[in-house]
């Protein structure tokens, strides 16, 4: 599962594999979601309310770049960092 951005302890991912809607992974501890690029809603998993908000608020500023990522995993080319949430 390849990293693009890690804060405050936050993994974020994606698998070159993934079935649709576009979304992204995140690991938090031993909390885990998957969160859809268009809606920003968690769609399997759960995050606490404080990662939750932090995630949420990262993919907000980086939507664009994580759908540039997902379209770069469906064709299995390497991905594109992302800057982390300062």
């Amino acid at each position: 599962m390849p990293e693009i951005s890690r804060f405050f302890g936050i993994i974020i991912a994606m698998f070159y594999s993934d079935h649709a809607p576009p979304h992204f992974h995140v690991i938090y501890g031993d909390q885990w979601a998957a969160v859809a690029i268009e809606s920003l809603e968690i769609i399997e998993g759960w995050l606490s309310r404080r990662a939750a908000g932090l995630v949420l608020d990262w993919a907000e500023l980086h939507r664009e770049e994580l759908m540039e990522n997902w379209r770069l995993a469906e064709a299995r080319e390497r991905l594109k960092p992302i800057r982390p949430l300062e």
